[in-house]
Parts: C-alpha cells; structure tokens; sequence
C-alpha cells in the first residue's frame, strides 16, 4: 500500500478509538507504560491540534510527564482473539505533552471537547487533582498490517 493510500485508515484508526498506552519517563529515566484515555482534538477547520490527555497528578506517569514532556502514544486496533495479532492495525505516535492551564480560554473549550466525546469523564473535571495536557505528536509510525508500514510527520495529518 502506497503511504498516501494508508493516510485514511490511519486516521480512522486515531478516530475510532479512545483508549492508548502512554509511555512515559520516569524519574530514574526509565521507561514506564499506562493506559490513558484521549481525545482527537480539532478547531473549526476541522485540523488536528493533537490529542486531549485528562490525567490525575496522583498517576505516576502525570508525574513523569510534567518533569519530562516528551512520551509516546500506541493505538492499536482492537485484537478480536482469532488470526495474527501482528496483522493488527497500529501507530506510534512519538512527541510531548503541554499543559493546559485551568484559569484560560483554551482549557475550558478543551474540556467541552474531551466531555463531547467522552462525557462520562465529567466527574473527573470536578476533581482539582487532575490536569488536561495536549499531546502534540512530531512523528507517527502507521503499521496497517503485513508489508504495509509508513511513517508521517504530524504535519501531514493536519491536512488529512
């Protein structure tokens, strides 16, 4: 499959789904994986700021984000238990998180966005311990399957 063939489905992928693993440095700079909800986020143009992080301080990897910014996201079709799970469509998207600050105009249009697509979070955003992030990918690596591997720049799903 040609790279511009895969832009499509890789973006459905992203869309489709809510549920990635982060991973994370930790203070010891290692590794660390969790699994965090996220949100696609869109202005009215309809292009892609990035992805809506909304985690508790009380969460290792929120610690580990604040001290050190750059994290991956891996999104991954949903393993239905039959077949290759290596034929699984999945990305990688590699680049850093920012915090969105509470008392400002971009949190309270973030939040109504996250609480549009995941409205059930709505009692999370009364807790003062928990943070919104924008995640802002630099780089993805899109596997649709066998043979069929491509790597974008953000920059070209802004446009997708």
């Amino acid at each position: 499959m040609e790279k511009s063939d895969a832009l499509p489905q890789l973006l459905q992928l992203i869309r489709q789904h809510r549920w990635a693993a982060l991973s994370s440095i930790d203070h010891k700079q290692l590794p660390a994986a969790s699994m965090v909800a996220y949100v696609l986020e869109a202005d009215h143009k309809a292009l892609h700021k990035g992805l809506l992080l909304h985690l508790s301080r009380l969460a290792t990897h929120t610690g580990n984000l604040i001290r050190q910014p750059e994290c991956a996201l891996v999104i991954s079709e949903n393993d239905g238990g039959t077949g290759d799970p290596q034929e699984l469509e999945r990305v990688s998207l590699r680049g850093r998180v920012e915090v969105i600050e509470r008392d400002t105009e971009d949190y309270q249009q973030s939040a109504k966005l996250y609480l549009q697509q995941l409205p059930d979070a709505e009692q999370l955003f009364e807790f003062s311990d928990f943070m919104l992030f924008r995640f802002v990918p630099e780089n993805l690596r899109y596997v649709g399957g066998f043979a069929n591997a491509h790597s974008f720049r953000w920059e070209e799903l802004r446009m997708g």
